[in-house]
């Protein structure tokens, strides 16, 4: 449990793993930890290859999807390999275990004729919370941003000169991501009604009608509910409308390492996905469009 411990310490302080991140991390490690303890009188710490494919079937008889214990398998690889690295371990019982192989799938996005709907003809409270509920939306669209970076954003964060805004993703890191003039309008306005509404003691940028900070439900009820107003896809999460810019984005010719850099991807693998997407609409429009197709 030491071990874990220092583990956890090292994810918060010094790779600064948000606080999701670090949930899943302490849920994956202590489940696996405590299967050991029952099955095999061990920790973590002394975990065999032999061991861990036997938590993978247990896992796998009950039904776990193959992507989640795949997760569950990198909170363990993750551990192994922090514990090399600092001398805790002397064997990576990882190193004999791959991950399960999973479907592709195409992320799911609404159409930008549903986008335009919601953000133009849509008519929203009035109140200081259908304002701040509008700008949301239009700042989830217009920059694809993740729920806990839009929630971190802060006042500072917008530059009206530049046209740009800061954002803080995963690991902390910094990247400026370009503003459309029409949503700096909404952003001037916005923050008019915000200090209106809450004053200005809070550095932040979304607040609830009390002046307290959002927190991430509060925001997913809201995307959900506008969201199921305008589209019938299944997943109606902030996240969808990041998979909706990246796509949008992508069928209207950007440069696939450009929207990388702008949704924060350490790597090009994780935006190539957007790429199906497209590959996929261009299948049905040619299906629909060919002579001989069905």
């Amino acid at each position: 449990m030491q071990n874990i411990q220092a583990f956890f310490d090292y994810l918060q302080f010094e790779k600064r793993c948000s606080p999701h991140t670090l949930v899943a991390y302490k849920s994956d490690l202590l489940q696996f930890n405590k299967y050991l303890s029952h099955q095999y009188e061990s920790t973590v710490d002394g975990a065999s290859p032999v061991m861990i494919r036997s938590w993978m079937m247990q896992h796998i008889e009950t039904g776990c999807s193959k992507r989640s214990l795949n997760r569950k398998l990198s909170s363990l690889r993750q551990f192994y390999k922090y514990g090399l690295r600092y001398d805790l371990i002397s064997i990576d019982p990882m190193l004999e275990i791959g991950s399960l192989k999973t479907a592709k799938s195409v992320p799911s996005f609404i159409t930008k004729d549903e986008m335009t709907y919601l953000l133009d003809v849509k008519v929203f409270p009035a109140d200081y919370e259908g304002q701040r509920d509008k700008m949301i939306l239009e700042l989830f669209y217009s920059t694809g941003i993740r729920l806990s970076e839009l929630i971190g954003l802060r006042l500072e964060d917008v530059d009206y000169i530049r046209k740009q805004v800061r954002v803080f993703g995963k690991g902390s890191k910094m990247r400026f991501i370009p503003l459309l003039d029409s949503c700096l309008l909404s952003l001037s306005g916005y923050v008019k009604s915000l200090k209106s509404e809450c004053g200005t003691e809070s550095p932040y940028l979304f607040l609830t009608k009390a002046g307290n900070v959002l927190y991430p439900k509060l925001v997913y009820r809201m995307v959900n509910s506008y969201l199921s107003d305008v589209t019938g896809v299944k997943q109606k999460s902030p996240h969808i409308l990041r998979h909706a810019f990246a796509t949008h984005m992508l069928n209207d010719g950007a440069d696939l390492n450009a929207i990388k850099e702008i949704l924060g991807h350490s790597s090009l693998t994780s935006t190539q996905i957007y790429t199906r997407s497209s590959v996929e609409r261009l299948k049905e429009i040619y299906k629909q469009a060919h002579p001989r197709g069905d």
